[in-house]
């Protein structure tokens, strides 16, 4: 599409709209002679894709995850977490 200057300027926005919808280059011409061509961008791609939302509704829930759960023995609630911690110089030696 060719369009002059003047009728650039008065349509400016709409065109803009225009070239980014149709991915159409526009030749604007000043005293008939070409000066600039609005073409469209290209979206870029990412150098690290986005991992937001990537697992969306990949996951479900069953059953009641508030609930307690009953007949399990937490080694934390018994005390005998210990051996995670084994070598970091961090266990207190009980007598």
């Amino acid at each position: 599409m060719e369009i002059t200057a003047t009728e650039f300027k008065a349509k400016c926005l709409k065109l803009m709209d225009e070239v980014a919808k149709t991915h159409e280059t526009i030749t604007i011409t000043k005293r008939g002679k070409p000066v600039a061509k609005p073409s469209p961008v290209e979206p870029e791609e990412d150098s690290q894709p986005s991992y937001f939302g990537c697992m969306a509704g990949t996951a479900r829930i069953t059953g009641d995850i508030m609930a307690p759960i009953e007949g399990e023995d937490w080694e934390a609630c018994l005390g005998e977490e210990a051996h995670f911690y084994e070598g970091l110089g961090t266990v207190e030696q009980t007598p």
